[in-house]
């Protein structure tokens, strides 16, 4: 069985890929796989570090805003429109594929239309509550449609394919460590634990707050443990503010770092995790039962992390918080106040774990198994 993984752009679109590749392939070791991506994308890196082989596909997006900059972008994007037709047909005449699935990102566009167009079954995999103009697109074009959460349907505008809620999968290490093996091993104590982060880059928003939540509860010696990663973005500020606040990196009761290599061990010791609302985050946060105070970014396409977020806000499982709304004195008010009320914290926690589908890996193949038989026939 041969099977063509088209996605690109971001890691919102890469991962899910390549975690179907790997759930393929661990029911059907002999199928062979190829992806499709840009070859400046993040995906020529994630995709061959992966083990998968990548050809590559010149795409881009049109940009909306009007200027001389954009202007050149769109003639750039507009160029590469006109040739991705005949390269994703030389991607599928020269692979074969059996079965095609995209995850999203400009490369999935021509890829997966052109596969659909050649009779080849089809699938996409939408990971977030709004769904990404490419995946709208394909709706109409692709026989089945793999959804993260129910609310993401309402947008899809297309009527020939099946759909199924499969859910986002996760990182295999996600919920398999107790809360006091975690918090031993990263030297705290059984006092409330806030987990911190704004991704890789960082988030100026959340590590601007998250300083002032910091000095708040050190300085009134509350029974606060924190980890907090400020990521590429507050490499340059965030411990020269601590070290102007006497607060150090690392303590009984902190450990602030830039990246979060060991995210698993830091959500199975949390009780409250503070971030944005990226599709994969939250998807780790069901997985793993937490209570969340969530900021989506808002600038992000279609504004999805907003989408995302309140389907934990209107689960019970999320306070969620606009990045426009976000103060300090607000985010030290809720912190104090989820802190005072453990129950809160629990029933939020048990509304997230609900919204968990355990069985991900089972749906997803599910789809996939229908694909292997409409491409026999």
């Amino acid at each position: 069985m041969k099977v063509l993984i088209a996605c690109g752009g971001t890691g919102g679109h890469i991962n899910p890929g390549i975690a179907i590749a790997d759930i393929i392939k661990e029911k059907y070791p002999d199928a062979e796989f190829l992806f499709a991506g840009t070859p400046k994308g993040m995906e020529a890196k994630l995709v061959p570090k992966a083990g998968y082989k990548l050809e590559t596909i010149k795409v881009a997006g049109f940009q909306r805003r009007i200027s001389l900059e954009n202007i050149g972008r769109n003639a750039k994007a507009l160029a590469y429109l006109a040739t991705s037709g005949r390269r994703a047909k030389q991607i599928i005449e020269g692979f074969k594929p059996d079965i095609a699935i995209g995850t999203g990102g400009y490369a999935a566009g021509p890829v997966i239309r052109k596969a659909a167009r050649m009779g080849i079954p089809t699938a996409i995999h939408e990971q977030n509550a709004y769904p990404g103009v490419t995946n709208r697109l394909l709706s109409k074009e692709v026989d089945y449609v793999m959804l993260t959460v129910e609310e993401a349907l309402k947008f899809m505008d297309g009527s020939k394919f099946e759909h199924s809620v499969t859910g986002l999968p996760v990182r295999s290490n996600i919920n398999t460590m107790s809360r006091d093996e975690a918090r031993k091993r990263l030297g705290f104590d059984d006092s409330f634990t806030i987990l911190s982060f704004g991704g890789s880059l960082g988030a100026g928003c959340i590590n601007d707050t998250m300083t002032e939540v910091i000095k708040w509860h050190t300085g009134k010696k509350l029974d606060i443990n924190h980890i907090h990663g400020y990521g590429g973005m507050g490499k340059d500020s965030f411990p020269q503010v601590m070290k102007a606040a006497g607060i150090p990196l690392k303590s009984d009761r902190l450990r602030i770092t830039e990246y979060i290599n060991d995210m698993d061990v830091c959500l199975a010791a949390a009780d409250l995790v503070i971030c944005r609302s990226g599709a994969s985050t939250l998807a780790e946060l069901e997985a793993a039962g937490k209570a969340s105070i969530l900021i989506p970014s808002p600038i992000v396409a279609g504004n999805h992390q907003y989408h995302n977020a309140m389907v934990l806000g209107n689960a019970g499982a999320a306070i969620v918080i606009e990045q426009k709304d976000v103060t300090v004195e607000k985010m030290i008010s809720e912190t104090e106040r989820l802190y005072g009320d453990r129950v809160k914290v629990k029933s939020m926690s048990e509304s997230a774990a609900k919204l968990h589908l355990s069985n991900t890996n089972e749906r997803i193949l599910a789809v996939i198994d229908k694909l292997i038989e409409k491409s026999k026939k």
